[in-house]
């Protein structure tokens, strides 16, 4: 299956509220999930929604390696999974801070207040119901996502822009604000999509 390229903002799509999937095991759902997960590939996120590929369908798919995790206990890597007519729901009040990028918004990072718990409901591609609760990396991932589905981009949702920059500046400027050596945060990592 052949990668399609990544739509950047600016692009109206991206700001659109993406259709709900009638039949989630139709196949032309599986196979926007492959031209999906080819273009995630390619690009090297842990995350994509099918509106940054250009289709205004409500599919996602998400993925958490361990190295992301979180120190929440339940936290944990997720495999890659495709997700259907995802719904989020928050659960507590608690939000935390977090650095995310996006492959549609290509080099620059940004600090995001997201919940921590989410209950999820979705279906798979196999049409079985989804009804969970995440937390951590796997609740920021999918609420990155959901937001996708939603025309709404990540920088809409920040709310203090002295934490938004290029990647290589962020890193410069954290290394020379640092009082004393310590492990430095990988801000090169894999953007959320």
């Amino acid at each position: 299956m052949n990668a399609k390229s990544i739509v950047r903002a600016g692009d109206p799509v991206l700001r659109r509220v993406a259709a709900p999937v009638a039949d989630p095991r139709a196949p032309e759902i599986a196979e926007l999930i492959r031209e999906m997960e080819a273009s995630l590939a390619e690009a090297g996120g842990i995350g994509l929604a099918a509106p940054q590929i250009g289709v205004s369908e409500r599919v996602i798919l998400v993925s958490v390696p361990a190295t992301r995790k979180t120190d929440d206990p339940e936290d944990g890597p997720l495999p890659l999974t495709a997700l259907i007519n995802p719904a989020l729901t928050p659960v507590g009040d608690d939000m935390a801070l977090g650095m995310e990028g996006c492959l549609s918004i290509p080099g620059l990072r940004g600090e995001v207040p997201r919940w921590l718990r989410v209950r999820l409901t979705a279906t798979t591609p196999e049409g079985e119901p989804v009804d969970t609760v995440m937390t951590g990396m796997r609740a920021r991932v999918l609420q990155h996502e959901v937001d996708h589905l939603n025309g709404i981009l990540y920088l809409d949702r920040m709310t203090d822009f002295t934490h938004f920059g290029y990647v290589e500046e962020l890193i410069e400027a954290d290394m020379r604000d640092r009082p004393s050596p310590s492990p430095q945060p990988d801000a090169t990592e894999e953007p959320v999509t």
